[in-house]
């Protein structure tokens, strides 16, 4: 009897993680045709590269409150790092959905970032593993974001491709030691060469997530590119800039920038996703 039952509740479970599945896949479709149409379109190209799992994923929420675009990098053995990621990308979609008015998406950001970090501990056990973790947040006005790890955040405005994000790696944290005084300069060019991840989701002693230095404001035209490694390590600013100077759509430019990183040969290729956002600025707000 007690065999039934506990089939029964598998079968159960099965079909209900099916049906989220699903509804993910339609939701996920739906995003990147035209989600977010009161504070611009969003979109997501990407490329598994040389890997054999995408732990890449991404996800858009928009309320009238502003619009919130989440990409995630998991890292970690076979499926751990995807596992990671879906956990981490969700907590901070889930945060966020009950929000009408965000008054201090910095406090967000730094609140959600670690509830989602607490839940990826969780997940991960006795596992090693976890996420590099981006969000980009719209609301009309102005743009903000927040990142643990190593995702890239840039604006595309007047025919110019400006990074904005620095980044979470021993390279960067070298640097501002240095602009601190706590590095000798010989040091900090022997650091600079390392470019490996000092904070993420998921690892002992999470530390302060990176958020903007204050709010940017948003002109008519501006596009918000979130990136992976497996775009950022293949494919040059300048080339990433070229593209989006294209007279393409929104979703042909990100399909653009993920074909011109697979056409690249002799560099091993991690997994690569790129998010687009088409910030909308009515004249009433500007």
């Amino acid at each position: 009897m007690m065999l039934t039952i506990m089939i029964g509740l598998g079968t159960a479970l099965l079909v209900f993680s099916a049906g989220r599945i699903l509804l993910s896949a339609e939701e996920m479709n739906r995003n990147e045709e035209n989600e977010c149409e009161s504070f611009g379109r969003c979109v997501i190209s990407q490329t598994m590269g040389d890997k054999e799992i995408q732990s890449d994923l991404a996800g858009f929420e928009s309320s009238s409150a502003g619009t919130l675009a989440v990409l995630t990098d998991g890292i970690g053995k076979a499926n751990t790092g995807k596992v990671c990621a879906q956990t981490a990308m969700d907590t901070v979609l889930d945060a966020y959905q009950p929000y009408q008015v965000l008054h201090n998406p910095e406090y967000f950001f730094k609140t959600s970032f670690n509830e989602a970090n607490q839940r990826v501990q969780k997940t991960l056990g006795e596992r090693r593993g976890g996420t590099c973790l981006a969000a980009a947040f719209v609301n009309g006005i102005t743009f903000h974001y927040g990142l643990a790890g190593d995702i890239r955040i840039a604006l595309f405005r007047n025919q110019e491709l400006i990074p904005i994000s620095k980044g979470q790696t021993l390279n960067v944290l070298a640097l501002n030691a240095y602009q601190d005084g706590a590095l000798s300069r010989q040091e900090t060019i022997w650091t600079m060469e390392e470019d490996r991840i000092w904070n993420y989701l998921g690892m002992d002693g999470f530390k302060d997530i990176e958020v903007c230095d204050k709010p940017i404001r948003l002109k008519r035209g501006d596009i918000i590119m979130m990136m992976t490694k497996g775009i950022f390590d293949v494919l040059s600013w300048a080339e990433m800039e070229d593209i989006l100077l294209r007279d393409y759509t929104l979703k042909e430019k990100a399909d653009s920038l993920i074909m011109e990183a697979e056409r690249k040969k002799g560099v091993e290729k991690e997994n690569g996703s790129v998010v687009l956002i088409k910030a909308e600025v009515s004249d009433e707000k500007n």
